[in-house]
């Protein structure tokens, strides 16, 4: 299990466009980025492997520039990244990692509702 002091992780690291973060900075870029419905949509999505736009664009009833919007947030983020194939923009996980923060976080869910669920009927 991964421990770490409640000390700021000050290591910078650089982004694209040059910019500098930490490490607890761009955990809550990560954060912010799942923090959006229709984000984590996409991230449920892409769970699954990859995906063409056109395909996301399918499923997610936006406009193509909102859904590339989102899909820039996210690769921003570090959580995606994208591969051009023929014509098409296809997308991915940027890792298994990523994934699994995708799954855990679905058992987190699922197990918190069942609890409330019972403290409901028992309370």
């Amino acid at each position: 299990m991964f421990k770490r002091s409640i000390k700021c992780n000050c290591i910078p690291l650089i982004l694209q466009g040059g910019r500098k973060l930490n490490q607890d900075d761009l955990a809550v870029k990560i954060f912010k980025a799942l923090g959006n419905p229709v984000r984590y949509k996409i991230m449920q999505f892409l769970s699954d492997g990859p995906q063409c736009v056109c395909k996301l664009n399918e499923k997610i009833d936006f406009s193509q520039a909102n859904l590339s919007q989102h899909l820039r947030i996210l690769k921003d983020a570090g959580l995606v990244k994208s591969e051009k194939v023929g014509l098409e923009m296809h997308y991915r996980l940027y890792s298994d990692d990523v994934k699994n923060i995708i799954e855990h976080v679905n058992k987190y869910v699922f197990g918190y509702v069942h609890n409330m669920q019972k403290n409901v009927k028992e309370g």
